[in-house]
């Protein structure tokens, strides 16, 4: 069976260990890098990681993201976002169906109804 988990500081991970993700919080980029690693070694299916924390690991996580799994999320902190976790996701979408159908511009969202 696949699992979820979460790597990021402290304050962050808690709120999902709630939710019953693993969670693996981290100080350290060296930690991080440890915790990602044993996650994709033990099948897990959605790694989230916080912006903050993928930053410092930055080269292990383009390493696994082109794995099929574990699906590498990057999500904002308590503190908030950078803005790398939504330009990855618009990349993604981008490389997916090869038009960028989220934003107009660099940074502008289209408003749906």
């Amino acid at each position: 069976m696949y699992k979820l988990g979460i790597i990021g500081d402290k304050d962050t991970v808690l709120a999902f260990k709630a939710l019953g993700l693993s969670t693996y919080p981290v100080v350290e980029p060296g930690e991080a890098e440890r915790a990602l690693k044993k996650m994709v070694t033990e099948n897990y299916a959605v790694v989230f990681i916080t912006e903050q924390i993928a930053e410092e690991i930055k080269d292990t996580v383009d390493e696994y993201s082109q794995n099929i799994l574990p699906s590498i999320i990057l999500i904002p902190n308590n503190q908030g976002s950078t803005g790398i976790g939504l330009k990855k996701i618009k990349s993604s979408v981008e490389k997916a169906i090869g038009v960028d159908i989220l934003f107009e511009s660099e940074g502008e969202e289209i408003e749906r109804r």
